[in-house]
């Protein structure tokens, strides 16, 4: 066999485990390939044996979606490769972080126009599930600025995928949450990068005020990044940030005034603050290494993100608020960010029926041993965000029933199990997200 195969105990549980540490199962195997034939073998002798295959980038799911319980599991670290930086577009092997993208990129003087906030996660992990980011508002998810994508079906074949080539396959990968193949490498847009980043933190103490800038910022146009978070201070209380970011070239400067004329914010926490594009894109890698440092990086981490209508996000946070900010602890918080629906177009990516959404993503780290009641607390959440028309964005530390995922999915669920017949006829990919198409 090619590839590097690995059974020992070490390999297998650290596969058997995720960011999210609420659920650990080994696989019998750990496959590392290192050519597309390497991806075809290891399908080829999970489905001979009537097994299962996840596909891991980084390890970042939360709870267990990139593990397969005495199946197999592909390790796509050694697809690492940027192939191409050219102007508009990459392409790139799908275990390629995208910190290590934006660094090709960057020296370019180009960029991918959404990143999401933490960039140790791959190319082909965010590109199966969408990918939401700050400047989502105005350029959508990840999957809608992808160009071409290489893939390994679940039945082992080779295929190349566009919108105007196998477009069937590349509308199910994108987004489809590894069920119908293996992406390998992706070519993806880029635009024009800028040097430097202003950056606005304004402070709010009334949530219908702080929704309604997000709302103002999100359709003027005038921002390139909006994330509101919420926390909750010493009292009990919840205080509410709007975070936004102009992105310039000197020596042109943002005009201030222009920019925050039309917002009713209480105060400026930081204001006037101006960081390099490439520090700002890649803001967590102190938060990350101070975690590490605490040990909370290691920590159980049951998080939800949830996506909400515009019209409905002030009364479900306000109804919900005990549970949303339950065992936030220090280093939890709460993203809440709206987008527009219309310049999402991967159709196997459900959001909900209305012009304009809220993320509402609630980031949360348990004690080793306490994450079984946040996760129950995040089914809860995830009921009550349909009951509103809201939908999960399937990422999260929430259980899921086969019937869960029908309802989840919709209309959409036959065409998704007809994907599933036509790419993927052994059932054997992503059973980490216990679906059935039985």
């Amino acid at each position: 066999m090619s590839g590097i195969w690995h059974t020992d105990d070490v390999h297998l549980t650290s596969a058997g485990a995720d960011f999210g540490n609420c659920i650990h199962a080994k696989p019998s195997v750990v496959v590392v390939p290192r050519t597309v034939a390497d991806v075809q073998e290891a399908l080829r002798y999970t489905a001979a044996r009537n097994l299962s295959l996840a596909v891991r980038g980084s390890g970042h799911s939360t709870y267990g979606q990139c593990q397969a319980d005495g199946g197999v599991v592909l390790d796509m670290k050694r697809f690492n490769t940027v192939h191409d930086v050219r102007s508009g577009q990459a392409t790139i092997d799908a275990g390629v972080r995208w910190s290590d993208v934006v660094a090709a990129t960057l020296s370019r003087q180009q960029t991918p126009p959404v990143l999401t906030d933490y960039l140790g996660t791959t190319v082909g992990g965010t590109l199966s599930v969408g990918g939401f980011g700050g400047s989502s508002h105005g350029f959508g998810l990840q999957t809608d600025n992808v160009d071409s994508l290489a893939v390994v079906t679940g039945s082992g074949d080779f295929r190349e995928c566009s919108a105007v080539s196998n477009s069937e396959l590349f509308d199910a990968v994108r987004g489809g949450l590894g069920q119908f193949g293996v992406i390998v490498n992706a070519t993806i847009r880029l635009t024009a990068a800028h040097e430097s980043v202003r950056q606005y933190k304004l402070q709010y103490s009334n949530l219908g005020v702080f929704l309604g800038d997000q709302l103002r910022a999100m359709s003027n146009r005038l921002f390139d990044h909006v994330q509101g978070r919420i926390r909750v201070d010493a009292d009990g209380h919840l205080r509410y940030r709007l975070d936004l970011a102009k992105y310039f070239t000197p020596p042109r400067r943002p005009d201030d005034d222009a920019l925050l004329s039309s917002l009713q914010y209480d105060s400026c926490a930081e204001y006037n603050s101006d960081v390099d594009y490439g520090d700002f894109i890649n803001r967590m890698a102190d938060q990350e290494l101070d975690l590490r440092h605490t040990g909370e990086w290691f920590y159980p981490h049951p998080w939800a993100s949830l996506l909400i209508p515009a019209d409905k996000i002030e009364q479900f946070i306000e109804t919900t608020s005990s549970s949303l900010t339950d065992d936030l602890g220090n280093s939890g918080l709460i993203m809440v960010y709206p987008i527009p629906t219309t310049p999402i177009t991967a159709p196997f990516i459900p959001i909900p029926h209305c012009d304009t959404f809220f993320m509402l993503a609630v980031l949360r780290t348990a004690s080793p041993g306490a994450e079984a009641r946040m996760i129950a607390s995040n089914r809860l959440l995830y009921e009550q965000a349909r009951d509103v028309g809201g939908v999960a964005y399937a990422v999260n530390a929430v259980p899921m029933s086969p019937g869960d995922w029908c309802t989840h999915f919709g209309s959409r669920w036959q065409a998704i199990a007809r994907a599933k017949r036509r790419f993927d006829p052994y059932r054997i990919l992503a059973p980490g997200y216990r679906m059935s198409f039985d």
